[in-house]
């Protein structure tokens, strides 16, 4: 397996949200967590990907405790190892989209040179590289999520978290996105959290779990590498 949890719980003062989560990607995995809102999809992706630290159990990374981390090391993994996406992309309003784009790499110490000519690449990948110079409040919020897809990717990252990632988007315009992120994920082997409300977008995952009420509601089948003795389980609760 990618990544895991261990009986992972995380509370919001007195409010829980996560309670005894164990749940487990495998290598080149796409899993859709499902569920209505507020259920606590958003949390668990923010815990796995090191953005938040859960108050107890454990978040293993290739078998390293992320949990046990401290910020700046957590910080270097989202720029290195892990790729994340938001539902509005969060661009940096004053860089045009290759400067985004770039942006994990230069902060990473790639020259840049070789950053620019990687990010133009990756815009080239999702068909906006007309957009290179563009800014963000100049591009639809379609192309914005394909230029955060490309600053999510550029780095190759072993495990892409996608939360809500067609959330802000008209259906067409959500299903190139999601097009383009499954197509980048199989081409570089990357295991894929998507956190996600809607069917259309889940049906695009080898396997969607559902959250209800703080509790697993289902599990669409066994997960990918199951014959190799992998398994996963997922209790959570209201957030």
């Amino acid at each position: 397996m990618v990544i895991e949890t261990r009986a992972v719980t995380k509370s919001y003062g007195p409010s829980p949200a996560l309670r005894g989560i164990s749940l487990a990607l495998q290598e080149g995995e796409i899993v859709a967590v499902t569920g209505p809102s507020g259920c606590g999809k958003s949390t668990l992706l923010h815990v796995m990907s090191g953005i938040l630290r859960p108050d107890g159990g454990e978040v293993r990374y290739r078998g390293a405790r992320i949990d046990e981390m401290n910020e700046a090391r957590r910080s270097l993994l989202r720029r290195t190892d892990f790729g994340v996406l938001f539902q509005f992309g969060q661009l940096v309003a004053e860089l045009p989209a290759v400067e985004n784009v770039a942006l994990p790499l230069l902060l990473g110490g790639t020259g840049r040179r070789e950053a620019t000519a990687q990010a133009a690449d990756w815009l080239d990948r999702l068909g906006v590289a007309e957009l290179a110079q563009q800014l963000p409040g100049e591009i639809s919020g379609g192309q914005q999520q394909r230029v955060a897809l490309a600053r999510a990717l550029v780095t190759g990252p072993k495990v892409l978290f996608a939360d809500e990632p067609t959330g802000a988007l008209d259906s067409l315009a959500g299903e190139v996105v999601m097009g383009h992120m499954v197509r980048a994920a199989r081409t570089q082997g990357t295991s894929v959290m998507l956190v996600t409300h809607d069917a259309t977008v889940a049906a695009y995952a080898d396997r969607e779990i559902r959250l209800r009420d703080g509790m697993l509601d289902s599990d669409d089948g066994p997960p990918h590498g199951a014959a190799a003795g992998h398994s996963s389980s997922l209790t959570e609760t209201s957030r």
